[in-house]
């Protein structure tokens, strides 16, 4: 089997991630395999914001001033607060979507998810590890305007990124039995 193709079938979401970080040529080349997702009508419908260091920090007020807005529950908000801190490195993959007659916003959106799920490969394949997280905070319009997406754009998920803990588990590939059909 090929490295590329056994990069595909091995590849795992890790939830709990640890310095070091990619560095700032890493990033580079994530950021790169970002660009590379398919992009019908090459319209580029997607922003990357790099979250790390200080900006975790930010990050992190960001979503407890968003939820503190409906949430009084003291230890939700300091779930919230703690959030950022999963990883040491987070890329927040959000729309930019063009007009065009051919190209709907649904197919824009998906070309963000591919965008995100490459520079998510592109961990897996520098060695680090990588989850993609979504969640209600992915849609509150607080986060929005603080991460700067305008109103009618969405916020496709939050791709934690760092090293993979020492004991962390390899999961085993799921059945495709009742998924696939052939016609």
């Amino acid at each position: 089997m090929n490295d590329s193709l056994s990069l595909l079938l091995t590849r795992q979401s890790t939830a709990k991630l640890c310095p070091p970080a990619p560095i700032s040529n890493e990033i580079d080349k994530i950021i790169a395999a970002g660009m590379r997702a398919p992009d019908h009508g090459c319209l580029t419908p997607w922003h990357f914001t790099v979250v790390q260091n200080e900006g975790l920090d930010t990050l992190s007020d960001i979503f407890v001033k968003a939820i503190s807005t409906t949430e009084t529950d003291q230890a939700k908000l300091d779930k919230a607060a703690k959030m950022p801190f999963r990883a040491p490195l987070i890329i927040v993959v959000s729309t930019d979507y063009k007009s065009h007659d051919k190209v709907p916003e649904k197919e824009q959106f998906l070309a963000a998810g591919c965008a995100c799920h490459a520079m998510q490969m592109a961990c897996v394949a520098l060695g680090y590890g990588a989850i993609w997280r979504s969640g209600a905070i992915s849609y509150n319009e607080d986060v929005k305007t603080a991460l700067n997406v305008s109103p009618e754009n969405d916020i496709v998920g939050f791709l934690y990124i760092g090293s993979m803990p020492k004991d962390y588990l390899v999961k085993g590939t799921k059945s495709t039995e009742g998924i696939v059909s052939y016609l």
